[in-house]
């Protein structure tokens, strides 16, 4: 079940979470030591060994977040990252040992068996609460009340934001639902890579946008955010997907930003924040944040202005 972005819901029949900043994993447990999944269905099982001491009643499963926590206690995605697509067993031990992860326990799916998803979301909590799976690399984080009160806190310790579920929701597993809102103090967005440009350096700026029926729709050229160690990464990324022929929509792509531009496959997905959109929704003042390896390119979608 996925949340739908928009501002702070208050009032009765909420309830209210940190937003951390990691990425999503679903664990199944089968008797003996747990099998973890990523959004996309791939296993990640290997690549965090410090969760193999779970154990929850076979038939049971579970949904949250795979965090790194920085020295300050601060989710940091870039000590994620190296973490995240490791699938070499001796590799991810030496790394749990020095960029060790958190689980971060959400929601409980089944229970032994039994199907909890047509439950509301308060109950599903009481009984994952109940299940009390606290343990050296994994807990269940706290949830609240009073969302102005929770999003002041996540301000004051500088984290992503804020997600309010709705206390009768059901889950709705593979869906963008509204009765789940996350709240991001830093707007940000997920857009597809559908080609580069060079400029100063190498790589001056990527072309991005988001999927329609006719191409990628245009919004804007990225090059804030784009550092040598960074320029290194996507380029690497880029060049198997290079490609003869922009995959923008028929005229998306001003003369000025496609002029020398290197097109590739729409297969890339791009966190950029910004500030805000000009009427013809190209993004102002984009910086580039991270590659997103969990999030297919038909998943990216407009926010609302």
């Amino acid at each position: 079940m996925l949340a739908t972005a928009g501002r702070l819901p208050v009032g009765a029949g909420w309830s209210y979470e940190f937003k951390w900043d990691g990425v999503r994993v679903l664990t199944a447990f089968g008797g003996g030591a747990p099998r973890l999944f990523a959004r996309s269905g791939a296993e990640v099982t290997a690549a965090y060994p410090e969760i193999a001491g779970l154990r929850l009643p076979e038939g049971t499963v579970l949904d949250g977040e795979m965090v790194c926590f920085d020295a300050a206690g601060r989710p940091s995605f870039p000590a994620l990252a190296e973490r995240m697509h490791v699938r070499e067993r001796n590799r991810a031990a030496r790394l749990a040992a020095t960029l060790p992860v958190t689980y971060l326990i959400f929601d409980l799916l089944r229970l032994g068996g039994t199907d909890c998803t047509g439950l509301p979301y308060l109950a599903r909590r009481e009984r994952l609460e109940r299940l009390d799976p606290a343990g050296p690399s994994w807990m269940v984080p706290p949830a609240f009340g009073d969302g102005p009160a929770t999003a002041a806190a996540a301000r004051e310790n500088r984290l992503e934001g804020v997600l309010a579920k709705r206390c009768d929701s059901l889950y709705l597993p593979g869906q963008r639902s509204p009765d789940w809102i996350k709240v991001k103090f830093d707007r940000t967005g997920d857009y597809v890579i559908g080609g580069w440009r060079p400029g100063v350096r190498r790589l001056g700026g990527l072309l991005i946008g988001v999927p329609t029926a006719d191409g990628l729709a245009f919004r804007g050229r990225v090059g804030g955010g784009i550092g040598a160690t960074v320029e290194t990464e996507l380029l690497s990324r880029l060049a198997p997907l290079a490609a003869g022929r922009s995959p923008f929509a028929p005229g998306a792509v001003p003369r000025a930003d496609a002029r020398g531009a290197h097109w590739v496959r729409p297969e890339l997905v791009a966190e950029v924040r910004y500030g805000d959109q000009t009427p013809d929704r190209r993004l102002r003042f984009p910086r580039f944040l991270r590659l997103r390896d969990d999030k297919q390119p038909g998943e990216c979608a407009d926010d609302a202005p």
